[in-house]
């Protein structure tokens, strides 16, 4: 099959899903997947026939129901009942983009044979990831810890005719779409609900859809500090490679470089500076975003090690003869993770808005708030507060998630990760930083405009002058929140000519 991805144990990393994702590939077991599967499965059937012993989530019930052994013939309605009666989601819709994320990650994860599935109940997963059928999930109602329970209860209903999906733009019935394409409901097998349900796709997808934009917006601050650096007329001498080599942190090291880079060639920089210093927020920019970047670095690793694990309960193994209650879906890795991307990210906000406020403040021969006429015109002195707003939202919503836990399931489940309210957090703080980058390069435009005819470097004048084409120079005052949308958009077709996910 053409632009196929097979499922394999090989190692799944951002940049094989950002592949796979853009360029809308198929999915399919590869062999290796389809015999692990099997021979988990036949396993286990073997064990039930020949054992009468009650073996957790397999012949019993659920949660502090766990001692309730159930009859055989019982053992599809247990596995039914478990997905319908665990579908309590709530809140917002999650996105389509995280749902898909979810399908490819919950594959990923059975295909390892650990988790007891059927192969017909994975293909299926992938006949929904491959014909753009995306379940509805709602944002509220996991904890993090007994696996992403209600989320995936959603994501799993319409194997068995129920829930609803996204459907060609249109919401759908679990039922019709079964219909529709003349499949039956699955059948879920002893073990099969609990697969489905255990696990933590949904914290691990919003990670990864967080991992990946949070790269572009590491490597589009950079970009946007580089014009600033020109637009306040700022020394390059804290961006010289030897300043970072005698403090060798490697984000700071790249950043520096990154700058240096962007910078190379402009008259601007080049030209005799009056100030002997700079402010922090553009002196210490290799500081601040290099931080950012070992953040990114250390998170990567753990969701790369997530993202290719099995995460669901009880774990099969067919060789050892073994199946074992463990606890592989607590999020508290994902949890911890994911707060500390959100805390580092919002530092990009952070320091952004900063910038932006010394470029409206009338210093450097810069007029105040970069406008003609300043006083019968405000010109950009309220997008500064917009920013200031965004950051300080950001500061609210940075509050660690992990570092709550509340009992459930009867004081079985005692502790929780919460990781997947720092997921949600994390894609609200990612798309306020994005809002903060988009104000700074629309105001950073604007204060190269007072430059001229001094020109900055071939690379940054023109990206501004496609960016201009789309937000253009401000010279009395206009509403500023259809411009401001502009800059969001710009940035979002960004394109950069460097792999940016390392």
């Amino acid at each position: 099959m053409e632009d196929t991805h097979y499922i394999t144990s090989a190692i799944l990393d951002l940049d094989i899903i950002r592949d796979i994702i853009d360029n809308n590939m198929k999915l399919a077991l590869s062999e290796e997947a389809r015999l692990n599967i099997t021979k988990s499965r036949t396993y286990l059937d073997q064990k039930i026939k020949e054992s009468g012993v009650p073996v957790y989530g397999i012949n019993t019930g659920f949660g502090a129901l766990c001692n309730v052994k159930i009859t055989s013939e019982k053992l599809t309605i247990l596995q039914e009942n478990l997905v319908k009666s665990h579908a309590c989601g709530t809140g917002d819709k999650v996105s389509k983009p995280i749902i898909r994320l979810m399908l490819l990650l919950k594959i990923q994860s059975l295909s390892y044979g650990n988790s007891g599935v059927a192969l017909e109940t994975t293909e299926r997963l992938i006949d929904f990831f491959n014909e753009d059928i995306l379940p509805v999930v709602y944002e509220q109602g996991s904890l993090g810890a007994s696996g992403d329970l209600a989320p995936l209860a959603h994501l799993a209903l319409p194997l068995i005719g129920e829930g609803e999906v996204y459907y060609k733009n249109e919401i759908v019935s679990g039922a019709s779409i079964l219909e529709r394409y003349n499949w039956k409901p699955v059948k879920l097998q002893s073990k099969e609900g609990l697969a489905l349900l255990n696990g933590t796709q949904f914290m691990s997808a919003h990670a990864v859809h967080g991992l990946i934009k949070a790269y572009k917006l590491s490597y589009c601050a950079d970009f946007i500090s580089a014009v600033s650096m020109d637009a306040f007329d700022c020394n390059l001498s804290p961006f010289d490679e030897l300043v970072h080599l005698v403090r060798p942190h490697r984000g700071q090291i790249k950043t520096a470089e990154r700058i240096r880079n962007f910078l190379a060639g402009s008259e601007l920089a080049q030209q005799e500076k009056e100030n002997v210093q700079d402010p922090y927020s553009f002196r210490c920019v290799p500081q601040v975003h290099g931080a950012t970047k070992d953040t990114l670095a250390f998170v990567h690793k753990t969701v790369k090690t997530e993202i290719n694990s099995v995460t669901d309960n009880p774990n099969i193994f067919v060789k050892a003869d073994k199946i074992i209650s463990g606890g592989n879906f607590h999020g508290q890795p994902l949890a911890l993770a994911m707060d500390y991307l959100a805390i580092a990210m919002a530092e990009l906000a952070n320091i952004s808005e900063r910038r932006t406020y010394q470029l409206v403040s009338g210093l450097r021969g810069l007029p105040n708030f970069l406008v003609e006429n300043p006083g019968l015109n405000s010109g950009f002195m309220i997008p500064q507060y917009t920013a200031a707003s965004i950051v300080s939202q950001n500061k609210q919503l940075c509050m660690p998630a992990s570092v709550d836990s509340i009992v459930s399931s009867n004081g079985q489940e005692d502790h929780v990760s919460m990781g997947a309210n720092a997921a949600t957090k994390l894609i609200r703080v990612m798309e306020n930083v994005d809002s903060v980058l988009a104000i700074e390069l629309f105001n950073a435009s604007q204060g190269l405009h007072f430059r001229s005819p001094a020109k900055s470097s071939e690379k940054i004048e023109q990206v501004l002058a496609n960016f201009r084409e789309k937000v253009p120079i401000v010279t009395e005052d206009v509403m500023m929140a259809p411009l401001i949308q502009q800059s969001k958009i710009f940035l979002e077709h960004f394109i950069i000519r460097e792999d940016y996910l390392n």
